[in-house]
């Protein structure tokens, strides 16, 4: 149910009608984008299934609880959709921000887990299986996960396993042992292969007294061992499904499955306690009266008008976040530490917060495109429409720490066409002389980092509507050249308004 980044039209005459470029693996039915709306076309099999899906106790408790999406039967679907031939159209709620597993700290994946397993054991109640197991059936609407893929479920048969077994391993439970066994992060595993963790690679990376629980042991060792062997219809070309289905294979084995796979997706825990950024807070680099005012600026600036939705950019333990949501529908936090992510998700959680997305991202890294030519999971920068970006805290350790030149941190700014509160640490902050000291030649010179070199960069890309200096910290309200008049803005006793709507600093 992804955005695409590059919208391709697919019936003449109706240029609004666009595939999903991340749904086209499952032959029986696909995402459509229709203008705002999110449609999905069902094949015959599919829609046979979906009635079955909609006439269960199960659909409705679900939706109800929120853990499916909110969906329904259109009578009347679009043209484009109805004359491509589907048997039926389902419109699906739109999630307010779209994101991936590799996007997610640890507790997110485990929780995206467990309503994976939920779901299926709840429907198998009532004759119903998911055909499938991937994270990517599964977003979240802040901190609450629900499952958007309707097409993934179907009628039970006689003797079938469940097929989203290996798939369920390979994305969500292997990924989250290497993370609570091994201390390997998920993000770079699941990034590296839309694919997920092979077995080999699971068994290859834990220790061989994890191996020999007899839970790793069946879905780990001998996982692995089965995926040397496989073939198509078993090691003497036997009928694996006649099998199956002879040996008295049904729900209750399927239930079974679930069960223990749920209970110990449930104990696995990331021990992880500390990191680099886990107990630092920029907070601590602000006086009291510098804090309150850059508190303040947020909170003008975010007040102005209603915000849809805010893009927090180094967003830390979500304290700025929070304040923007004042005024704002909906808030992603963005952090490149995954523990610092998995510790917001958590309070968040607890909270009931809908409104607040917090995902881990390495900024001079961000999530790119990924899978079938480079489409099916699309760039972050694709996928998030802020009207206001918080960039606080975070140049200096793009621009000295990363190396990245000012004009090209300007530039990634100006990819999301939105206003930005800028703050830069000038060269005399403690927090720059520190990061300065860590570089090879123990400086960075002004063009490359400075007030100077700054200003040029935004100049080409940004109008400035503000300018306050708070220490050796600089505040900057950024519109994108041209994007309308300017509005007054209360500034800080550092800083004198001009005739065009900027301030300057009062000092030299």
């Amino acid at each position: 149910m992804t955005e695409p980044a590059q919208p391709r039209p697919t019936h003449e005459g109706d240029p609004t009608a666009q595939p999903d470029p991340g749904s086209f693996r499952d032959p029986t039915n696909r995402v459509f984008l229709h203008e705002d709306r999110v449609l999905r076309g069902l094949d015959e099999t599919a829609a046979r299934d979906f009635a079955s899906l909609r006439a269960s106790g199960f659909f409705a408790r679900a939706v109800e609880q929120r853990q499916l999406v909110a969906t329904e039967l259109l009578d009347a679907p679009p043209a484009a959709l109805e004359q491509a031939g589907w048997a039926a159209v389902l419109e699906h709620e739109r999630i307010p921000v779209v994101t991936y597993p590799y996007e997610w700290p640890f507790a997110m994946l485990r929780d995206a887990a467990l309503l994976q397993l939920d779901l299926p054991l709840a429907a198998l109640d009532e004759g119903l299986t998911t055909k499938d197991a991937t994270p990517y059936n599964v977003q979240f609407v802040g901190a609450r996960p629900t499952h958007i893929d309707l097409g993934s479920f179907e009628r039970l048969s006689p003797g079938e396993p469940w097929f989203g077994y290996r798939q369920f391993c390979q994305q969500f439970l292997y990924p989250l042992l290497l993370t609570a066994r091994r201390g390997v992060p998920h993000q770079p595993l699941l990034r590296g292969s839309v694919r997920g963790v092979t077995p080999q690679t699971c068994a290859a990376c834990l220790r061989w007294w994890d191996l020999a629980r007899p839970s790793l042991f069946i879905h780990v060792a001998l996982q692995s061992l089965a995926e040397r062997r496989k073939t198509d219809a078993g090691p003497d070309g036997h009928d694996v499904r006649a099998e199956l289905k002879s040996a008295g294979y049904g729900p209750a084995v399927i239930r079974g499955q679930l069960r223990k796979l749920r209970k110990l997706v449930e104990r696995l825990e990331w021990k992880q306690t500390r990191s680099v950024w886990s107990e630092y807070s920029d907070r601590q680099h602000y006086d009291p009266e510098d804090l309150r005012a850059k508190e303040e600026l947020v909170r003008r600036v975010a007040g102005e008008r209603p915000r849809r939705q805010v893009l927090d950019l180094g967003a830390n333990d979500g304290h700025f976040s929070r304040i923007a949501l004042e005024s704002a529908e909906y808030v992603v936090a963005v952090d490149h530490d995954p523990l610092v992510v998995d510790r917001l998700y958590r309070q968040l959680s607890e909270q009931g917060e809908e409104r607040i997305l917090p995902l881990v991202m390495d900024l001079a890294d961000p999530s790119g495109g990924l899978g079938w030519r480079a489409r099916e999971r699309s760039p972050f920068v694709a996928r998030v429409r802020p009207d206001l970006v918080l960039c606080l805290a975070l140049v200096h350790h793009l621009a000295i720490s990363e190396s990245i030149p000012l004009d090209e941190v300007v530039a990634f700014l100006a990819e999301f066409s939105s206003e930005v509160i800028l703050e830069f640490p000038t060269p005399e902050d403690p927090m720059v002389a520190l990061l300065m000291a860590q570089k090879k030649d123990r400086a960075v010179p002004a063009d490359r980092y400075g007030v100077d070199a700054l200003e040029r960069a935004l100049a080409t890309r940004f109008d400035t509507r503000l300018r306050t200096e708070r220490g050796t910290r600089l505040l900057y309200d950024l519109v994108p050249r041209g994007r309308g008049q300017p509005i007054e803005v209360h500034a800080t006793a550092s800083a004198q308004p001009v005739p065009d709507g900027e301030t300057r600093p009062s000092g030299p």
